[in-house]
This record gives C-alpha cells, sequence and structure tokens, in this order.
C-alpha cells in the first residue's frame, strides 16, 4: 500500500513538473521573448477586421493562411508593433474560441472588437478603451420599424444579434414583447437575418451598422442616442478593449503607452478609414 501512494506521490509530481514547464514554454513564446505580437480576430466582422484575397490597403498576411486581414482591429495592431518594433502575426479565429486562446497563450493578444464586461475581465485583462462604440438598431428600409425614434417603437419586434455579446444578452431583453430569435454565430449571419427578412432588426454597435448599410443598402440604422427611449447599457459595455492574459501586465503597459497617444478623434478618424475600404464598399 506504501508503495501504491509513493507512486502516486511520484506521479502527481511528475504532473506538477510538467504543468510547470508547458507554463514556462507559454511565457518563452509571448511577444515580449520573440518580439512577435500573435493577434487573435474573427476576420469576419468587419469593419473592425475582416478576410481578403491580396495585401492591397495594408492588408496583413493571416497565419498559416493564403488570404490576407483588414480592418480597424489591424490598423491599430500594426500601429502597435510599429511603435513597439514588434512583427505582427494575425491568428483566425471563431469568436468563442477567442478567450480561450489569450488565456491558453495561443495568442498574445485579442484584438476583435470586445467590449470590456465585468465577466470577460474574471479570465483575461483588458487594456485602456481602444474604441467605444455606441449601440444601436439596424432594420430594413421597408420595415414598419424604419421610422422609429426610440426602442419603445420597436415593441414585438422579431430580432437577433450575435452570439455572446451584450448585444445579444443585454440589449434585445429591453425591447418591450421582443420576440428573440436564437443568436447567430457570426456578425455576417447577424446582417443577413435582417438583410433577408428573417428577423426584422438586429441589436450591434454603431461601427458595425455603419458598414453594414454600406453592404447592403437596403439597411436602414436606427441610433437612439441622447435620447431617454434609448438601450440601457453601462461604460463597461460600449468601450472596446485589447485583451491579453491574465496576469500580464508588462505586454498590457506597452499597448497602453500607444493608446496613450491616441485621441478619440483619432479613433473615428481611423474607423472611418476601415468603413471606407471595407471589400463591399467599393
Amino acid at each position: 500500500m506504501k508503495k501504491f501512494l509513493a507512486a502516486i506521490l511520484i506521479f502527481t509530481i511528475a504532473l506538477s513538473l510538467t504543468a510547470c514547464g508547458s507554463k514556462s514554454k507559454t511565457a518563452e513564446n509571448s511577444v515580449l521573448k520573440t518580439g512577435v505580437l500573435r493577434v487573435g480576430m474573427e476576420c469576419a466582422y468587419a469593419p473592425y477586421n475582416w478576410t481578403q484575397s491580396d495585401d492591397s490597403n495594408g492588408a496583413v498576411p493571416i497565419y498559416n493562411s493564403s488570404d490576407y486581414a483588414n480592418g480597424y482591429d489591424v490598423m491599430m495592431a500594426r500601429k502597435i508593433c510599429e511603435a513597439n518594433n514588434w512583427k505582427l502575426e494575425i491568428h483566425k479565429l471563431d469568436w468563442d474560441s477567442i478567450p480561450l486562446a489569450v488565456q491558453s497563450g495561443e495568442i498574445d493578444a485579442a484584438i476583435c472588437g470586445q467590449s470590456i464586461t465585468a465577466d470577460r475581465m474574471e479570465t483575461v485583462d483588458f487594456t485602456t478603451p481602444y474604441y467605444y462604440a455606441s449601440i444601436v438598431t439596424l432594420v430594413r428600409k421597408d420595415s414598419k420599424y424604419a421610422e422609429a425614434k426610440g426602442l419603445s417603437d420597436l415593441e414585438g419586434a422579431t430580432c437577433t444579434s450575435q452570439i455572446n455579446t451584450v448585444w445579444y444578452d443585454v440589449c434585445l431583453p429591453q425591447i418591450k414583447n421582443a420576440k428573440i430569435m436564437p443568436a447567430q454565430e457570426t456578425a455576417p449571419a447577424m446582417l443577413v437575418a435582417v438583410a433577408s427578412g428573417a428577423v426584422d432588426l438586429v441589436c450591434t454597435d454603431a461601427p458595425t451598422a455603419m458598414a453594414a448599410v454600406v453592404a447592403y443598402p437596403d439597411l436602414k440604422m436606427l441610433d437612439f442616442t441622447g435620447s431617454e427611449d434609448n438601450y440601457e447599457v453601462s461604460e463597461e459595455e460600449i468601450n472596446i478593449g485589447i485583451s491579453c492574459m491574465k496576469g500580464n501586465k508588462e505586454l498590457i503597459e506597452k499597448i497602453n503607452k500607444v493608446l496613450e497617444t491616441m485621441t478619440v478623434e483619432d479613433y473615428e478618424k481611423m474607423m472611418e478609414e476601415a468603413i471606407a475600404i471595407q471589400p463591399l464598399s467599393e
């Protein structure tokens, strides 16, 4: 019995050492060691990020792919890398897998239009905001909701939004008697849902909506910002940040130093540029 317990103890210690070794390996692969910033994003969330077939307009190659990524997030990632003399490496990931990739060290940072929420901050650390996005509504121009002046005018609408977002989890339930359909896996799927008439409206942020009305001329953006009859959200739900592994203070500080050099006007100008060059706007 003692030999059996001793064997278990040795095995447990071995596992612990292996785990420590894996953790050290992850640390060695960080941007601060390699000079390569591995950034995760969907590459399917215009104007924040999208996929294109060439390197036009400053697009960056997607890791392990023949395609390229561009958009506001790519522009911001390039700016951060240039300031720190790092090489940029874009990793294309599903929305739901991005936080896990940050936590595991598969990527160094997620620059993907994430709101800085308390729930997310339990598992990752965030920089200061790199964009401030008001929340709006998208409808078709021929919809009975097209002339809505406030949230109360959307009563009874059939609606959806992207999965695991404040738009779906927090905002849609605020529409009285809303018929909330299952969440969409991606932002493009959400836009197709409203453009095709599968739903009356979707809730999203202003940059996504501004890009959408360019790509889908039959859509209209309803912005109730400044009205008392608007979605009730906290500051954390409209502040967009860059997430990094929990405890990676040095990387957070280096990114924040770059963000400190920019103003809200700089962010808006960069977003306008992203919307102008998105593939469907040309």
